[in-house]
């Protein structure tokens, strides 16, 4: 597929077969999320892959919108290192940055996934914290829940004119 139809035609998958992801699938998704910019080149990016059942069925009950996780063959939890980029702003784009990306590879390699967002000081990212193990100047920014699609989403049209505005708003 080409890029701007895998753009176009990407969206989030909820719901997964038991079939378990290939490793080198893990390895292309995650290469995808190594190849997005990022503020100065400092590549705070971070990633835990999650592909233990019984691991997903606990992660999956530290907040309500990682339920996903139940289904999922895998998760890629995407942090972010504060002692490489001290700049929260730019520690956020930098890891949403390699979230597309990622998003884009497993749309592409006809995988679904979802994308779970993960807020600072929740009681869900201090859980991933503590589980996961991540050191301290580490945190969660993003989760990712993926696997071998059970549904087909719809692909509306979302281009809108009306929110377009040239040269000035």
């Amino acid at each position: 597929m080409d890029l701007l139809t895998g753009i176009r035609t990407r969206r989030s998958v909820r719901k997964f077969t038991t079939k378990v992801v290939e490793e080198e699938h893990i390895k292309a998704i995650l290469e995808a999320g190594f190849c997005a910019p990022s503020a100065r080149n400092l590549r705070p990016q971070r990633f835990v892959v999650v592909d233990k059942e019984e691991l997903l069925h606990e992660l999956a009950e530290f907040a309500p919108n990682y339920g996903r996780l139940h289904d999922a063959a895998a998760a890629i939890v995407v942090c972010g290192d504060r002692s490489v980029q001290e700049t929260q702003e730019f520690l956020i784009e930098d890891c949403a940055a390699s979230v597309q990306n990622m998003l884009l590879a497993i749309h592409g390699l006809g995988l679904g996934a979802v994308w779970c967002g993960v807020r600072f000081d929740s009681d869900g990212a201090k859980a991933l914290r503590q589980k996961l193990e991540m050191p301290n100047p580490v945190i969660p920014i993003a989760l990712i829940a993926l696997g071998y699609p059970a549904e087909t989403p719809t692909v509306p049209e979302r281009y809108d004119e009306q929110r377009v505005h040239w040269n000035s708003f």
